[in-house]
């Protein structure tokens, strides 16, 4: 007798639930709708240099960001949550056309300029035991420019305030502190500065290496930049130069870092076995990569051309060919083929592994060739797949 009252009771829980749950869902789509109206959309005037527009779209404007995302060099900065798109008049035109009362412009603030400094004599010597100390560690060239540049202005700041050798962490993290709040140093610069920094305590002066143990910026899960297939072979096709094609073609080829391409010589190509031998590449080491029947062509007939005696690619002079030079064949090629105009020679190495793995190929494979100590530096382009 007790199952009918029961029943109605369920009933009437079931029936509140629901309309509940229907005022709710109608609250919220009121919300998103009130807050996708009040939303604005700015964008960061450029200053006078700058080559793109910053924009700052919200998460709930979906269709202005699709409609964004359609303009030509849109692009978007994961780790900035910023869109940006080329530094034209005609772009600026179409952005305050697209958005109309829903764009703001504000002004970008302005970094401040580096003060200039003259270094006491305790403080040169102490760049200088630092330049030994790492050079006789074997650092590369680029590497002792970059940490002298860091500590030159880090030595200057405590002259007449501490000694170095007492210098200590909290002071590091004080001064590192400033550099991000005068001059917006990005992350990457903050890691250098550290590094720098460390480098002296550690190597040239022997302090304990966790007692200089300085907060460090979130390292940020970016993915590595990918050109499709097509526009790889559009952009290593486009230049008429047969040097500067046969280089896009060995960085893509091979999977080369820039470095890596301006080292080899002309006896590092095997093209009885089939290989590219790649001598002291990143960490010193040496490791052997794809040599494809493309490149082999292209190389022979390069060879025919410009028959280089020891390094692969000369210089005018004869000597190596240089980092900026290959940068600067990029960018052209990049221009004339219209392809990703955020791309770097970099990027066709990510290319060239992400299209191994979409065809297949041994995670194992892959890793050798790029000469990755890590397989999980390798398994990065996995997620680049499932995107």
């Amino acid at each position: 007798f007790r199952s009918e009252p029961f029943a109605t009771n369920k009933q009437c829980f079931y029936l509140a639930y629901f309309h509940l749950l229907s005022q709710i869902s109608t609250m919220n789509a009121i919300s998103k709708q009130y807050s996708s109206h009040n939303q604005k959309i700015t964008m960061y005037k450029p200053l006078p240099k700058s080559k793109r527009i910053k924009i700052h779209i919200p998460y709930p404007l979906k269709d202005e960001r699709t409609a964004f995302k359609q303009l030509n060099t849109s692009f978007y900065h994961p780790t900035q949550k910023l869109w940006s798109i080329v530094n034209t008049e005609e772009n600026k035109a179409e952005i305050k056309r697209l958005f109309k009362e829903k764009l703001e412009i504000v002004e970008q603030d302005k970094k401040a300029k580096a003060t200039t400094y003259t270094l006491t004599k305790i403080s040169e010597d102490a760049l200088l035991e630092n330049l030994k100390s790492l050079t006789l560690k074997g650092l590369s060239a680029q590497t002792l420019r970059l940490y002298q540049s860091c500590l030159a202005p880090y030595f200057a700041h405590f002259q007449g305030i501490k000694k170095l050798e007492d210098i200590t962490k909290t002071d590091i993290e004080n001064y590192v502190y400033g550099l991000l709040k005068s001059y917006k140093i990005s992350e990457q610069k903050q890691n250098q500065v550290i590094n720098a920094i460390k480098s002296y305590y550690e190597h040239t002066l022997g302090k304990d290496r966790t007692y200089y143990d300085i907060k460090r910026p979130k390292k940020a899960q970016t993915l590595p930049n990918v050109l499709s297939e097509e526009d790889v072979i559009r952009l290593i096709n486009s230049p008429a130069n047969l040097k500067h094609k046969t280089i896009l073609y060995a960085i893509y080829s091979a999977g080369l870092r820039r470095g890596e391409v301006i080292n080899l010589r002309v006896s590092d190509i095997k093209s009885d076995e089939g290989y590219i031998m790649i001598k002291g590449a990143k960490g010193k080491k040496d490791r052997n990569t794809v040599l494809s029947s493309v490149l082999l062509t292209l190389l022979r007939q390069y060879y025919k051309q410009y028959k280089p005696s020891y390094w692969l690619f000369e210089g005018q002079d004869g000597g190596k060919y240089s980092s900026t030079s290959i940068q600067r064949i990029f960018q052209k090629a990049v221009k004339d083929s219209g392809c990703d105009a955020w791309a770097s020679p970099h990027t066709l190495r990510h290319s060239f592994a992400t299209h191994l793995m979409q065809a297949g190929t041994n995670l194992r494979y892959i890793q050798s060739a790029l000469g990755h100590k890590s397989p999980k530096t390798t398994e990065i382009y996995t997620h680049v797949l499932s995107i």
